[in-house]
């Protein structure tokens, strides 16, 4: 008997659960400590400040520097956004991440070092954080990942 890989259903692109956002109920008190300005990793209808850029911005392309960046990435492709934060162009860089990850090798190449250095702080959120679906104003049943998140929070050394 061979074994077949797969990815499973919410691995790889989807715009559908690439393009979600936590209520304002989560993001309020982050928002409050952080004191974000831009937001790196939204579409028209789901930013959470008033200055953000799109899919067809490229924030990986854009300066960050100077900014105090808040990013809710697609979880379909992780790496680059941590990269660009690792950049350390911006003041701060506040990642919203699954925490079910820590195996990946992005996670092992970028993240792991630093927080054993102590130059990335990770703060594991308790529960399971409820997401507003693509095109949605408000959660719906279901809409729950099937795993935790964490915060990355880089901060220039």
């Amino acid at each position: 008997m061979s074994f077949i890989s797969r990815t499973h259903p919410q691995q790889g692109p989807n715009e559908v659960v690439d393009d979600r956002q936590i209520t304002d109920e989560d993001f309020v008190p982050l928002h409050r400590r952080f004191r974000f300005t831009l937001d790196v990793a939204a579409s028209d209808h789901n930013t959470k400040l008033p200055r953000y850029y799109t899919i067809g911005d490229d924030a990986l392309t854009c300066c960050w520097k100077g900014e105090r960046v808040w990013c809710n990435p697609p979880y379909s492709n992780i790496r680059p956004w941590v990269e660009k934060a690792m950049q350390r162009e911006a003041v701060l860089a506040v990642l919203l991440l699954p925490a079910n990850r820590t195996e990946q090798g992005w996670w092992q190449d970028l993240i792991e070092p630093g927080r054993r250095a102590g130059t990335i702080c990770v703060e594991f959120l308790a529960g399971r954080m409820r997401f507003i679906a693509a095109k949605d104003t408000q959660i719906r049943p279901n809409q729950r990942p099937p795993f935790g998140v964490c915060l990355v929070i880089i901060e220039p050394s």
